[in-house]
């Protein structure tokens, strides 16, 4: 079976369908880029409606338990996720209020500085702010995923340093093996190993190369490459995979609200459309593909179970929680809101 750390884009019982043709037991989602706390409330309102219209071939997962489970009832798991921590709205209750809704994964920050970390884009990463290290710590308690994926490298080490858990780099690829800014420097990657971490490995050819996206052999070349950086437990997939999406769909994810003027994200003013996908990788279910291109370029069948879904399995496990966050650091007391106190 197949876990991919990350995908986007509008799905569809189409793209249900495609899923579970490739045998892929989980996909984490994203349910948001800019949005606030209502319009991610939305989102996720949205999303558990598309789950019951199609669950006889999906369900959310909140456990590595739930994941195992829905791929032995021949369903993939949805494990709801955010490309960027604007849900929180600098409220560091929302961390809990988020999980206990089912939220799993959230990335720091997308493409620019937020108040937790600096982005991957910034021309000076700021590195982790006070902030950062409190919705870290929270969202260790809360059984939350750490996504570093857009984050700069100075905050991701940062962040590896801070958190108690390991954390993911859900989607993208070793910067020495294809330079780009959302790419991750080797000592970034050997850190992540080094506190449990995974690396899913994209498909987005802005972030891959022509030359890694060229074939299936090529792009699991790319792959063992990562493991002989990283080693065999700490290298997964993460696509980057997007579903349905139109120019208003990547002008959002680019500019959101914060800009007057064109960016271009992962693209260039050369590129600035839709990235044509890996030339292997031009359906869904072609992900089904994966198992016998890694064993092509000489994995073992249980490394291929390893990046395939073992290791993604493995982190979950350590650092979701059931649906019920532990213990606050510091129970007791709690200062009311001063804008109601004054109310």
């Amino acid at each position: 079976m197949l876990i991919d750390g990350l995908q986007c884009g509008h799905f569809t019982r189409d793209v249900f369908t495609e899923l579970r043709q490739a045998n892929v037991a989980a996909v984490t989602v994203t349910c948001g880029f800019w949005e606030g706390t209502v319009e991610s409330l939305d989102s996720l309102a949205r999303w558990r409606d598309l789950v019951a219209a199609n669950s006889d071939l999906v369900a959310i997962a909140t456990t590595a338990a739930d994941i195992e489970a829905a791929a032995a009832a021949g369903r993939t798991a949805i494990v709801l996720g955010f490309q960027n921590a604007n849900l929180f709205e600098g409220r560091i209750r929302f961390v809990e209020l988020f999980a206990e809704l089912g939220v799993r994964v959230i990335q720091l920050t997308y493409n620019n500085q937020n108040e937790l970390a600096g982005s991957c884009y910034e021309e000076t990463d700021s590195g982790l702010a006070r902030f950062g290290r409190e919705v870290i710590r929270e969202m260790n308690r809360a059984g939350m995923l750490v996504d570093l994926s857009h984050v700069g490298n100075r905050s991701t080490l940062d962040a590896i340093d801070c958190s108690d858990k390991p954390v993911a780099v859900t989607h993208a690829n070793p910067d020495s093996l294809f330079t780009h800014k959302r790419n991750k420097t080797d000592d970034v990657l050997k850190a992540l190993a080094g506190k449990g971490g995974v690396l899913g490995c994209a498909t987005y050819r802005n972030i891959t190369g022509d030359h890694y996206s060229s074939s299936l052999q090529s792009w699991c070349e790319m792959v063992a490459r990562t493991v002989d950086l990283m080693g065999i437990d700490h290298v997964a997939i993460g696509t980057d995979r997007s579903h349905n999406f139109t120019k208003p769909d990547y002008d959002w994810m680019r500019m959101g609200r914060w800009t007057r003027g064109v960016d271009y994200g992962a693209a260039s003013a050369a590129s600035p459309g839709k990235a044509p996908p890996p030339s292997w990788f031009t359906q869904v279910h072609h992900l089904g593909l994966l198992p016998d291109g890694l064993r092509g370029v000489g994995f073992k069948p249980n490394e291929v179970e390893k990046i395939t879904s073992g290791n993604w399995l493995r982190l979950y496990g350590e650092v979701f929680a059931d649906g019920r966050p532990a213990q606050a650091a510091t129970p007791g007391f709690v200062q009311s809101d001063p804008v109601l106190a004054l109310s």
